[in-house]
């Protein structure tokens, strides 16, 4: 892509060195921050590389300016990178979706600290814990520090100087148990934030601290005979097994870890985080992030990451994903196997299942949302210019060269329309050529939609690896269409799609949308293929030399078979004869195909 003087010019003046740079529009507008490792290769990318995708086209075409930070590290320019997006979010940076409608626990600052759920984070020196996707759960939180701990639930002001002076009555929640009473001063300050610290480990999701602490204070009453007392620590140490028991237990090896899986669509990304401590799910949520640039995953976790953390305020020393990232503080593993594997798989899986569910929500109000979703993700995979609304796939069927014949099949918004199936004997292919087989299916096919005027396919499948893609090719070129319809070819052995003129194939993910029709295509044109292959062979098998003669039908053939037996007493039977079973025109049909004219 040309660049302008003042874009050149800038380019020209960039360092070699790591650091974070911005796009600006006309209007100074800033629209995109990035980090780069080299700040002069990566920024000269977006104006000399050819194949960006539209979104990307469209940013270059915005840039009147560029500006950079140098940085003494790559590290130093991801963390600066990091705080500028949160602080001036760009329009084509990735964002996390607002999740102000998500709960949280707050821990109130004040003297005697409450805990309750809240959906308004303040600046005001408490402390938040979240945010909790499944209000059930954090409840359960809740119900369990208030089990283990009692602590009060009103709102006075319990200042030295008010309960000195016996402001307060105790409530009913003092009688049953609930609260131990520092409003009349029946609990010390002191051992009020006690339980206020081991609240803190339970919300943080530290149950072995807390576990400890109690199995410790359990002995301890038992050891001095305060049999009541030890009674009610084990009954709470049961309530934290009962409740370590909901979580998912891994391995009690892997803690502290950080776990992210990423699925996308056209528009959005869904990546889940769990964390892991002690060897349970302690922490887990799906957030939606806003694709801006038709990011890939790395660069999406990338991005994500970061805001993540922030947000949930963790900072374990390991962190797994499904690509290798880098994360400032933390080492990024991509497991292939074990419980580490498993935890990543169970990460992708409620990425999977939060997308869908967010599929389905739009569905319930756009009933056409899952057909639009479907043909943007297939225009970004396929790198189209339109909507596959109408597509097309080709394929062979023959054996030995035998019958040769090929189909196809069309289909319509990602269905197929069966209707439009057409089949073809292929006339001009002598032997086992499946290459020329296509090119002339092809060639019949367009030749007579262009001839007709009839609309032609965004997309035509091709299955076959690069072979039988470029002899379609030469068909289209014969018909100069080229540039008209997109061609993509699958082969078998890995399902790779391949492009005109590249030689190196691409590879879907194995749950993409889009590779499930291009599949579904392929296996609907092999079948289809092989019924009208199947259809012509068993048509040769039973066809008879009686066939050839003129105004000999099926039901004529079946009344001389039945009469003469075989074929060899027909040809040898006498015109007489044959008057009994047929008339006077086929009779003498008969005798001039067996014997000449001068029968």
């Amino acid at each position: 892509m040309a660049t302008t003087d003042h874009i050149q010019a800038i380019l020209d003046r960039m360092p070699h060195e790591p650091g974070v740079y911005q796009h600006f529009d006309g209007d100074g507008k800033l629209l995109y921050i990035g980090k780069a490792k080299n700040l002069k290769k990566r920024v000269a990318s977006y104006f000399t590389k050819q194949d960006h995708n539209g979104k990307t086209r469209l940013l270059v075409k915005k840039i009147r300016d560029v500006q950079w930070i140098v940085t003494a590290s790559e590290a130093d320019a991801l963390l600066l990178e990091n705080n500028m997006i949160k602080e001036h979010k760009p329009i084509y940076n990735i964002q996390l979706k607002d999740d102000k409608t998500y709960p949280f626990i707050v821990l109130k600052k004040e003297r005697f600290p409450r805990i309750f759920p809240t959906r308004q984070v303040r600046k005001d020196g408490s402390e938040y814990f979240g945010p909790y996707s499944n209000v059930k759960g954090m409840h359960a939180v809740l119900d369990l520090c208030k089990k283990l701990y009692p602590i009060r639930t009103c709102s006075l002001a319990l200042t030295e100087d008010n309960i000195a002076k016996g402001k307060f009555r105790v409530c009913l929640e003092y009688h049953i148990g609930n609260c131990m009473g520092p409003c009349v001063g029946k609990q010390t300050e002191e051992a009020y934030n006690d339980s206020i610290a081991a609240i803190r480990h339970v919300l943080k999701g530290n149950l072995g601290e807390v576990k400890s602490a109690l199995k410790e204070s359990m002995m301890e009453a038992a050891g001095d005979l305060r049999f009541e007392e030890a009674e009610r620590l084990k009954l709470k140490l049961l309530a934290v097994d009962k409740f370590q028991a909901k979580s998912t237990v891994v391995h009690p090896t892997v803690s502290d870890v950080e776990v992210y899986g990423v699925v996308s669509d056209a528009k959005s990304a869904f990546v889940n985080f769990m964390r892991i401590h002690n060897g349970a799910v302690v922490q887990g949520q799906t957030l939606e992030f806003r694709r801006r640039l038709d990011e890939s995953d790395e660069e999406i976790l990338s991005a994500a990451i970061p805001q993540i953390r922030d947000r949930f305020d963790v900072a374990s020393r390991t962190v797994l994903a499904q690509v290798d990232v880098e994360v400032l503080g933390a080492e990024c593993l991509v497991p292939q196997r074990g419980d580490k594997k498993k935890l990543l798989d169970m990460s992708l899986r409620n990425a999977q299942f939060a997308m869908r569910d967010r599929h389905a929500q739009l569905e319930q109000v756009d009933p056409d949302a899952a057909k639009d979703r479907l043909m943007e993700t297939m225009m970004h995979d396929l790198r189209l210019k339109e909507h596959p609304v109408h597509m097309e796939c080709f394929d062979n069927s023959n054996i030995h060269g035998t019958n040769p014949a090929s189909a196809c099949v069309v289909f319509r918004n990602g269905k197929p329309a069966k209707r439009d199936y057409r089949k073809f004997n292929i006339r001009t292919v002598e032997g086992p050529d499946d290459f020329a087989s296509m090119k002339e299916a092809v060639y019949r096919r367009y030749k007579r939609l262009r001839d007709e005027g009839e609309s032609l396919p965004q997309m035509v499948v091709i299955d076959g690896g690069k072979g039988q893609l470029s002899h379609a090719m030469e068909a289209i070129d014969e018909l100069g269409l080229r540039g008209k319809i997109a061609f993509v070819g699958i082969a078998k052995r890995l399902e790779e799609l391949y492009f005109p003129g590249d030689s190196v194939p691409i590879y879907l993910d194995k749950r993409s949308p889009t590779l499930r029709v291009v599949q579904q295509m392929r296996d609907e044109a092999h079948r289809f293929s092989l019924a009208h292959h199947r259809k012509r062979r068993s048509k040769a098998f039973l066809h008879s030399e009686l066939d050839d003669i003129p105004g000999v039908g099926p039901k004529t053939r079946q009344a001389l078979m039945t009469a003469f037996g075989d074929v060899k007493a027909i040809s040898e039977a006498s015109e007489k004869a044959l008057l009994d079973v047929v008339n006077l025109k086929v009779a003498r049909a008969v005798r001039v195909h067996f014997h000449g004219s001068n029968a």
